[in-house]
């Protein structure tokens, strides 16, 4: 059976969140993000789940980490402000290998910014708002349908890996309205708990960098710290060869699958003279920019990030071939721009269209900047 509905991105979030089996969410309401844990206070306990509004977003990571080790898929959503108040939190998220997910809903900033206009400012913090090395898994949607499916991979991908996964939204996507179709079909990945050994280690150094997940009051025998510990979870934060081994395997568990992880979607570049980059709701307008300039017989391309962390270097790399020249799209003042430059490495001319204020970037600043640098 297919369910096709006409819904909020805010919503179809939290339908996807349900649907992949989260059954705890914790949260603190902030606008852009807020029907995401509206819609989940409501549906939730119908599924046999738990939702709880904290005092402030500081507890809510700390929560849905409580949560995720108490044996249930865990949530939360915020936006800009929350975001930062959950850094610490993250990090310890990170170094305990929880997954979680994590829906951002990015709003005008810094500070208390713009509340109910749309950027996507927060881009960078999620690749380094906490302290420490640490790899994060972060997706971007572009449609009210993506914002459903990336929902469920985030949760797929934080099961997958024993990982924190951030859904990078923005205003735009959470509070417009589209048709989801909602398959019977959809792959879920199951929390699956280790096998009740003696010798059970949670934070084994194992061949794929991820072990099962244990839970409390399993009869496991876990010690679960924020500090450098070793295979059993105990403190260990005096030897280098520890903490060298735990950071690299919790790095490398990502870095050695971003050809498993990174996704990308592209149209046109096979012999484009211009490549256009976005993500999120700004691809909506490249998209029309880039086909209208294709009509008028322009070599231009485009290529749509989906997962912007880990970033997927090899793909923009072999996409942009031999382009000469490299539109970044997004809402702030330049922020995955620098990655795409660094990727390139100066061998292709890099420009930013980067919008603030709370509006998307139009189809027509796209194309005038297409005909200023001159695509044939």
């Amino acid at each position: 059976m297919v369910e096709e509905l006409f819904v909020q991105g805010n919503e179809a979030c939290a339908k996807g969140a349900i649907k992949a089996g989260c059954r705890f969410f914790a949260g603190y309401p902030i606008t852009p993000s807020t029907e995401v844990a509206e819609n989940l206070a409501k549906d939730l306990p119908t599924v046999g789940g738990s939702f709880v509004q904290m005092e402030d977003e500081i507890a809510s990571a700390g929560a849905i980490i409580g949560g995720s080790w108490g044996g249930s898929k865990s949530m939360t959503a915020t936006s800009g402000p929350g975001f930062s108040l959950m850094q610490e939190n993250i990090g310890y998220a990170f170094i305990t290998e929880t997954p979680i997910v994590i829906v951002n809903v990015q709003r005008g900033s810094p500070s208390t910014g713009q509340p109910t206009m749309a950027a996507q400012a927060d881009m960078m913090q999620a690749r380094w708002g906490s302290h420490g090395d640490y790899e994060p898994i972060a997706l971007a949607p572009s449609s009210v349908q993506e914002f459903f499916d990336f929902t469920i991979r985030a949760f797929n991908l934080a099961e997958e890996y024993r990982t924190p996964v951030f859904v990078m939204a923005d205003e735009v996507i959470g509070h417009m309205r589209e048709k989801i179709v909602i398959e019977d079909d959809i792959e879920i990945v199951p929390r699956t708990m280790p096998n009740k050994e003696e010798n059970y280690l949670p934070f084994k150094n194992v061949e794929n960098g991820t072990n099962p997940m244990p839970s409390f009051g399993e009869g496991f025998n876990i010690h679960v710290t924020g500090l450098t510990h070793d295979e059993r979870g105990y403190p260990d934060t005096n030897s280098p060869e520890t903490h060298t081994e735990l950071v690299q395997r919790l790095c490398d568990k990502i870095l050695n699958n971003k050809n498993k992880i990174c996704s990308v979607v592209s149209e046109g570049c096979e012999d484009a003279d211009i490549v256009v980059v976005s993500y999120g709701a700004p691809v909506r307008s490249v998209i029309t920019a880039v086909k209208k300039a294709q009509e008028e017989g322009k070599k231009v391309g485009y290529i749509k990030i989906d997962t912007p962390w880990p970033f997927p270097d090899e793909q923009i790399a072999e996409l942009v071939g031999d382009a000469s020249d490299v539109i970044v799209v997004e809402m702030n003042l330049g922020q995955m721009y620098y990655e795409v430059d660094r990727v390139l490495d100066s061998k292709v001319n890099t420009h930013l269209i980067g919008i603030i204020g709370g509006l998307l970037p139009t189809p027509d600043e796209i194309l005038s900047k297409i005909e200023e640098i001159g695509g044939n």
